[in-house]
This record gives structure tokens, C-alpha cells and sequence, in this order.
């Protein structure tokens, strides 16, 4: 089986070029004895004469020129590939693909990402938007290269789970609901209240129903919207309550649009995770978008 390597290509359009072997195995890096071993090689290998030597000088035959031909957009290809595959290192060019569960996904990734594209033009980002259980899934598949998820206590390996902010877990309310001016919000209260639920799917919708449960709290109604606006627009039209994220509605609370308080004896805690499998190769473009991550991060 013939053995034609890039090596022996680049010996080729470098002779055609200095018509020196020393001068080729200086710019190669090579001994002058190791040029000619691979053209004779070449020769071999293709049972043609290639190369003639003409007053110290090696000049290509014609089949040594149809060899050229090939030789020289070979070597070009090789050259590019190698500078593509070393802008993928250098930030120059790739692609990031990220899963985020949707506090996250609104409230803490955008601008982070419009940081991270104008510093790296080059790279194509892909956020997809889904439940913390479906981007721990595409995790494990392989599907994405960086999830960040609001969750609590997360442990799901092998995938390495990095806490990024607190992200907590508030009652909503109108002004106009008959106990928003109440001091606190009592089990009593929240039951008498009409009670809107996250999609079954969330992670907030988990842990409301495990608060319901504890207090043994059935609402007497019960509106189940699977869209952080929907349900931040149906509690502002005064009926309504909801546990939700202080990041989804801290906008329309500073504008008064809404008001929020503590949940009484909601146990568990929940942060905000930037999660990888490490069985996954890690680029520098996620590599990067990483450290903005704990960057930007208050822990």
C-alpha cells in the first residue's frame, strides 16, 4: 500500500519552489539525507521518475509536475484544516450549545450571552429553554454543553453541578388581593386563596406541592400555566397567588406592579446551577462561557 503522507507532499511544492534539498530540509526541520530518503520513497511508491537533478539543482519531471498539481491543494487543505481546528482553541470560530430551565433562561442569560457574543463573534450560540429535568436529560445524552437549571439540592451523576446564585422561592400577590396589606402571609391565608400553579414538569411546581402537602393545603382552585409571564399576568389581575422565583417578578414588584413575601416554613432552598458532564469533551467555547459564569456569580 503506497505511504503518501502530508510530509512528503509539502517535499514536493518545496522542491518545486527552492530547487534545493538543503534548502527544503532547513525549512522542514529535517536532515538533507531525510529529504532524499522520502523522495526516493515517493518515486517507489509511484514507479515513476520524479525528480531530476540539473547542475545541483532538483527539477520536477513531468510526472513530478502532475504530482505537483495534486500536492500543493492537498497541502492547502491541510494547512486549513489545521487553522480551522486551531481557531475552534482560540475562540475565533465554534459553537456553544446551552440548556436552561426558564428563571435562568430569562433572567440571567441574556445578558451574559450578549456579553460573550460580542467578545466572540464567531461563535454560534444555541440556548434551548426547558424544564431542569429535560436539560439534566440532554445532559446525560449529550444533546447540549453547558445546563443551567434552578433547582434544590442537585445530585445526578455523573454530571458536576457548580451553585451559581440563591435563587428563591417567594409568594406573589396582587396590591388589589384582599391580604396583600397583611403583615404576613399564614398556611390559613394561602389556603383561603385561589392558588396558581407552575406546569407539572418544574422544579417550582415540585416544591409547592411538597409546601401544600406538608401543611395539608388543598386550594380551592387550582390554575395550572406553564409560562412564567402567563402566570405573573393572571396574579396581577388581583385573584390570584403563586410561589415563584424573587427574580421572575422582582421587576414588576420594584415598579409596584406586584408584591412579595416569604413563604412560611418552606424548607428547602434552591440556587441556580451551572451543570457539565465531564464525560463530555469540553471546547474553549464552553470552557469560556464558564468562567463567565463564576464570574458573574455572587457565591
Amino acid at each position: 500500500m503506497m505511504n503518501l503522507n502530508l510530509l512528503k507532499l509539502q517535499i514536493v511544492e518545496l522542491l518545486e519552489q527552492h530547487h534545493k534539498i538543503t534548502t527544503v530540509a532547513d525549512l522542514l526541520g529535517l536532515k538533507q539525507p531525510t529529504v532524499t530518503f522520502h523522495m526516493k520513497n515517493l518515486e517507489r511508491d509511484f514507479g515513476v521518475k520524479l525528480f531530476d537533478a540539473r547542475m545541483g539543482r532538483i527539477i520536477l519531471t513531468d510526472a513530478g509536475h502532475a504530482l505537483l498539481h495534486y500536492a500543493t491543494k492537498i497541502n492547502a487543505l491541510a494547512a486549513e484544516a489545521q487553522r480551522i481546528v486551531k481557531d475552534f482553541d482560540t475562540l475565533r470560530q465554534g459553537t456553544l450549545s446551552i440548556g436552561a430551565s426558564y428563571v435562568p433562561a430569562t433572567y440571567i442569560l441574556p445578558a451574559l450571552l450578549d456579553s460573550y457574543s460580542k467578545s466572540y463573534p464567531g461563535i454560534h450560540i444555541s440556548l434551548s429553554v426547558k424544564t431542569a429535568p429535560a436539560i439534566t436529560q440532554m445532559l446525560h445524552s449529550h444533546q447540549i454543553d453547558i445546563g443551567i437549571i434552578s433547582t434544590g439540592a442537585f445530585h445526578a451523576a455523573p454530571l458536576k453541578a457548580q451553585a451559581l446564585c440563591m435563587d428563591e422561592l417567594i409568594l406573589a400577590c396582587s396590591p388589589s388581593h384582599p391580604f396583600a396589606d397583611a403583615a404576613e402571609w399564614t398556611p390559613e391565608r394561602i389556603a383561603a386563596s385561589s392558588f396558581v400553579l407552575h406546569g407539572p414538569a418544574s422544579s417550582t411546581r415540585r416544591m409547592t406541592e411538597q409546601w401544600l402537602e406538608q401543611h395539608r393545603i388543598h386550594p380551592f382552585s387550582r390554575l395550572e400555566l406553564d409560562s412564567l409571564e402567563a402566570i405573573k399576568q393572571a396574579v396581577m389581575l388581583g385573584e390570584h397567588i403563586t410561589f415563584i422565583s424573587r427574580m421572575a417578578v422582582q421587576s414588576e414588584v420594584d415598579r409596584g406592579l406586584l408584591r412579595m413575601w416569604s413563604i412560611p416554613g418552606l424548607p428547602a432552598e434552591r440556587q441556580v446551577y451551572a451543570i457539565t458532564n465531564p464525560d463530555r469533551y469540553m471546547y474553549a467555547t464552553s470552557t469560556r462561557f464558564i468562567e463567565l459564569l463564576y464570574q458573574w456569580s455572587p457565591l
